[in-house]
């Protein structure tokens, strides 16, 4: 098979759409942990949002099954990724080569400790744009993490048959 020949794909069927009822749960899954993170950012004057939380709303309530939902996924793959933004931008400063070396490793580690979250990928971009203090690692990734993960917790278990998480 030629390189460019696998471009067309594999020809594989689209994957089903969800129901009109999986999609209002998600909706307001997502609405909720975003107002709750957003909210006590507003109500305590604290730093509790990061970009990457959007996508993370997208696979815990729209997608609460798969492996990259796992609250491990989500706390540390948050957790791993603006360490790693955070060292890269100290040691290097804020190069183009850094960052790309920055979430290269971030992949990386998140890979090798099991702890695979996509929407954290984004989180060494944001800490080279933003250029925050070491406490972004507390405020608002490890706390805007456990709050997004709380929501989830609660509002998956009361809203589905199926568990959440499926493992920790």
């Amino acid at each position: 098979m030629s390189f460019l020949a696998k471009f067309k794909g594999d020809g594989a069927p689209l994957p089903a759409k969800p129901t009109f009822k999986a999609v209002g749960l998600a909706w307001l899954g997502g609405f909720l942990a975003i107002a709750s993170v957003a909210g006590l950012t507003n109500l305590f004057s604290v730093a509790l949002v990061v970009g990457s939380f959007g996508a993370t709303c997208v696979l815990v309530f729209g997608y609460p099954d798969v492996p990259f939902s796992q609250p491990r996924h989500v706390v540390f793959g948050h957790l791993i990724s603006s360490v790693v933004g955070l060292v890269f931008l100290s040691v290097f400063g804020p190069h183009w080569w850094a960052v790309a070396l920055a979430v290269a490793t971030a992949i990386a580690l998140m890979m090798v400790t099991g702890t695979v979250h996509p929407p954290a990928g984004s989180n060494p971009v944001i800490v080279f744009l933003v250029q925050p203090a070491w406490s972004f690692v507390l405020f608002p990734t490890l706390v805007g993490a456990l709050l997004l993960l709380a929501v989830a917790l609660v509002y998956n278990n009361a809203t589905r048959s199926a568990r959440y998480p499926k493992y920790w």
